[in-house]
């Protein structure tokens, strides 16, 4: 606990400022989410336009997705470890600036090439960016009132996702000069300059922790380990699943295994590791990664089956396919703000479990509805009601159930675990469930009958999150919460 005492007393001047600054912070953070969240979005309902335009082939496309996911993952412990040492504002700032200059890069790339090395840098930047928004809530809150944060980041997220595809939608529809898709990427920008300068200005500076370093041999062996599992499970079925896919995938384990063994020395040695090992000792925080594993990787795989269905398979154009978007947003906003935030103090776990099911059920649900056309619009819209209340019942209530009991002095690197254990399985659903809807969408040649093996993917993955809740404290907001170290 070495490192958390000396870190503790920067977070505690955090937490002793007004709330009206308290108030302002949040809202400033509150961009980097929205932009976090219309980012993802956008790009989901252009996806069909951009590989038209681009002539993608589909390796290409799941590299548009996945690259942003894979950059994300590898970088995000880091990035909350850089929030710890050099302070979350300054990383903040750093991570919106660099975020807003690789979205133009998006919006400007000419070639396949040029746009997946702008989306694995915007992936870079959000993993500056992100650990930032949750290390700061942590800082400021007591584990009851993050609960009551979840309104805030339900509202907004809800309201970002249902403007996200449909500004996507008209403005690929409008064409303006002659840009086409490219302007959903170039709407980052003045996003990204509000953001800057809201920063600046609000957020509450933070003196340089003394003491720990960065651990960059603890960082090379998790970039490592996370690229030999990652890399092969994104390319491997484009090359025809090579020897060498699955010897680096088998590889993945003992360099991870490497990684374990380093930080508990490390963290022996220097009481100073990159992830420190008390944190697993946590079973709400250690369960609460592998259920976020799984839901980010059923919910990472769903998205891009969907809309290559409804505007290849059902003839959709983008922006009637984001107006279909809006039923599952407002369920996300509804199911987080209300459901999530209602129900989670007295249920604990229970509105994880139930959400899992609605959505898994819902999912199901709505390839059937798929399959008989465009004519039942009405089934489709309430599956996906249902699929986005379910999701808000998840995504909302189970970051602060994982982490209630963190340390503050960790919230940081806590935070940055959890954003990157996400994305790894939003990398991993994007390849392994995209995979298995070209599989079928080739052997088929339907994108409406490829859609219902992806929907069994998305269910398995929602059925393991709903196993995995069973196992968590049921509710752990109970202990110690008015202590700074919320353990």
């Amino acid at each position: 606990m070495g490192q958390a005492n000396r870190m503790s007393s920067k977070y505690s001047e955090a937490a002793r400022i007004s709330d009206s600054a308290r108030h302002r912070a949040f809202l400033t953070v509150l961009v980097a989410f929205v932009l976090d969240v219309m980012d993802s979005t956008i790009v989901t309902v252009a996806i069909p336009d951009i590989q038209t335009d681009m002539h993608l082939g589909s390796g290409a496309m799941q590299w548009s997705v996945a690259g942003y996911f894979l950059s994300f993952a590898v970088l995000l412990v880091t990035g909350g470890r850089l929030g710890d040492i050099h302070g979350h504002r300054r990383m903040f700032l750093i991570g919106v600036a660099c975020f807003t200059l690789a979205s133009a890069g998006c919006g400007l790339a000419v070639n396949a090439e040029e746009l997946v090395a702008a989306r694995v840098l915007q992936g870079c930047a959000a993993a500056l960016m992100a650990p930032q928004v949750m290390a700061l809530v942590q800082i400021l809150y007591s584990p009851t009132e993050r609960i009551g944060r979840l309104a805030f980041f339900g509202v907004l997220g809800g309201l970002a996702a249902i403007a996200g595809p449909i500004a996507g939608g008209i403005l690929i529809k409008a064409d303006l000069f002659g840009l086409g898709w490219r302007t959903i990427f170039l709407v980052n920008l003045p996003l990204g300059a509000i953001g800057l300068v809201a920063g600046w200005r609000y957020l509450p500076r933070e003196r340089p922790a003394k003491g720990p370093r960065l651990d960059l041999a603890g960082i090379s062996l998790l970039a490592v380990a996370l690229l030999l599992l990652l890399v092969p499970i994104i390319d491997g079925r484009e090359r025809g699943w090579p020897f060498w896919s699955f010897a680096a995938m088998a590889l993945a384990f003992p360099a991870g295994g490497l990684f374990l063994l380093q930080q508990k020395l490390r963290q022996k040695r220097t009481g100073d590791a990159l992830m420190a090992p008390e944190l697993f000792r946590n079973r709400g925080y250690s369960i609460g990664l592998l259920a976020a594993l799984s839901f980010a990787t059923a919910t990472g795989g769903f998205f891009m089956p969907l809309m290559l269905t409804l505007q290849k398979g059902l003839g959709f154009s983008a922006f009637q396919a984001a107006l279909l978007h809006i039923p599952f947003a407002g369920g996300v906003m509804v199911g987080i703000a209300a459901l999530g935030r209602r129900f989670l103090p007295r249920f604990g776990k229970y509105v994880v479990i139930v959400g899992a099911l609605v959505m898994a059920g819902a999912v199901l649900v709505l390839a059937l509805s798929l399959g008989t056309g465009p004519r039942h619009v009405a089934a489709m819209l309430a599956c996906l009601l249902f699929a986005g209340l379910g999701m808000g019942m998840v995504s909302g209530p189970l970051t602060p159930l994982a982490l209630a009991r963190v340390d503050r002095a960790f919230a940081g690197m806590a935070s940055g675990a959890f954003k990157s254990t996400q994305q790894i399985g939003g990398a991993v659903g994007a390849a392994l469930i995209g995979a298995l809807y070209f599989a079928h969408e080739e052997s088929a040649d339907s994108s409406v009958s490829a859609m219902g093996w992806a929907a069994l993917g998305v269910a398995g993955g929602l059925l393991c999150v709903a196993l995995l809740a069973l196992a968590m404290p049921r509710s752990p907001f109970r202990v110690d919460e008015n202590q700074t170290g919320d353990k």
